[in-house]
């Protein structure tokens, strides 16, 4: 996902910051997409600057999907700095991970950041964290499996800033052409392997996914199969559940009633799905203003994905604010405070599509976009990422495995990924 060139956005008022405390130089392997509530796309391009300016600023770090996230996230500490009298700067990075790590290796971190899961635990295992989360008054209304995303060693560090799930996207044209109804959406596994074999045609498939672990991971979820236990200690990849689902998944890529969008000449689902390559596709609601943006013709719904032999399951993809320990963190997490109030992520919700991260905006958010409400409803059975220095790089090998998987034995898969797992999570 493109991202824009770095901007530094300064706003009004005045406040000295402390001394900062020398952080650690963080090795960031994999990169996550730093959109909002993030995407599960990656993003390895080697760029970056010095983003500290120890002037008296709290200077906020971001990885934006775009000009309507920017502004949004402007206008917001706009706000607050103007309410506060307490002086502000936005910097749009364009490599956030990367600037974040030279932030901390210099000495000089921004003070709030976007955060992804997949880089938390190793920001909070070097100490370069400030852990803020019980000084928010809205500190219970997030919703928990998001916080156990930010979870580490038994402390909670940061509050989710709104996050993002992953549904069944069908195109509504395709689907009547088939001769479907609402009576045919899929609830089950058997299901999807129906209309996906009906959907298909010589023109397109009937389903499409990215070969990575942030869409067939649902499918894990959906088996009743996990990459880690609950208390995050143990991996768990290597079951018999994780390889009923990438065997199922295995079989519709077979079968040709699904695909990767990389073998439909497509970067993504977004695109499978808008350019007519694909009838259905497992995303996030990202794609909202993917489709409005670039396929404004093409119609289409979004369900919930159906149930597999465990039941429920999708992933959830989330941000957090990151504090960075050792700056004017009281002013720091008086920001953060403004920017997760239930206002302004509904707000944010509305400036580029993400959901709130607090259970408290729920109604309103459902009320506003109900065509989008299956995203929300995964909320309650999502699964996160695990949380542990190195597993990111777990992850990437995983992925990478995962594109071979219309040749390769899942079992043999699961079972090298479990031992690289097991291996961060402590031996």
């Amino acid at each position: 996902m493109p991202q824009p060139p770095l901007l530094r956005l300064p706003v009004g008022g005045r406040r000295r910051r402390t001394a900062r405390v020398g952080g650690v130089a963080v090795v960031l392997v994999l990169a996550a997409a730093a959109c909002s509530g993030g995407t599960g796309f990656t993003d390895e391009t080697p760029t970056g600057a010095d983003d500290g300016v120890d002037d008296g600023t709290v200077t906020v770090l971001i990885g934006s999907s775009g000009a309507a996230e920017t502004e949004a996230v402007e206008a917001a500490v706009s706000a607050w700095s103007s309410e506060s009298g307490i002086r502000a700067e936005v910097i749009v990075a364009a490599d956030l991970n990367q600037q974040l790590s030279q932030g901390f290796a210099a000495a000089e971190p921004p003070d709030v950041f976007y955060l992804g899961t997949d880089q938390f635990a190793a920001h909070a295992d070097n100490g370069s964290l400030h852990p803020y989360l019980d000084a928010l008054p809205q500190a219970a209304d997030f919703y928990p499996s998001l916080l156990r995303s930010f979870t580490y060693a038994g402390t909670t560090y940061c509050a989710p800033k709104d996050f993002s799930t992953l549904a069944l996207i069908i195109n509504t044209d395709y689907w009547a052409a088939a001769g479907l109804t609402d009576a045919d959406l899929p609830t089950t596994w058997a299901q999807l392997r129906e209309v996906a074999t009906a959907l298909t045609t010589d023109t397109h498939v009937g389903l499409s996914f990215a070969p990575e672990w942030q869409r067939i991971g649902a499918f894990l979820a959906e088996a009743g199969g996990s990459l880690t236990s609950p208390d995050n200690d143990r991996a768990t990849v290597d079951s018999p559940e994780n390889l009923e689902a990438l065997e199922y998944v295995q079989d519709l890529i077979g079968s040709g009633v699904a695909a990767f969008p990389s073998t439909l000449n497509t970067g993504w689902g977004g695109e499978a799905l808008g350019s007519g390559s694909a009838a259905m596709v497992v995303e996030g609601n990202w794609i909202v203003g993917a489709m409005a943006a670039d396929f404004p013709d093409v119609r289409y719904r979004v369900v919930e994905l159906p149930e597999g032999p465990g039941g429920r399951g999708t992933l959830q993809f989330t941000n957090c604010w990151g504090v960075a320990a050792g700056t004017d963190t009281e002013a720091a997490v008086e920001l953060v405070a403004d920017l997760t109030s239930p206002q302004a992520q509904l707000a944010f919700a509305d400036a580029y599509g993400v959901m709130p991260s607090v259970a408290t905006a729920a109604q309103q958010w459902s009320g506003d976009h109900p065509d989008q409400a299956a995203f929300l409803a995964g909320a309650d059975y999502a699964h996160g990422f695990p949380s542990a220095p190195g597993a990111a790089a777990v992850l990437a090998d995983f992925n990478a495995q995962l594109e071979g998987l219309p040749d390769a034995d899942p079992a043999d898969i699961l079972a090298s990924v479990h031992v690289d797992l097991q291996a961060v999570l402590g031996g």
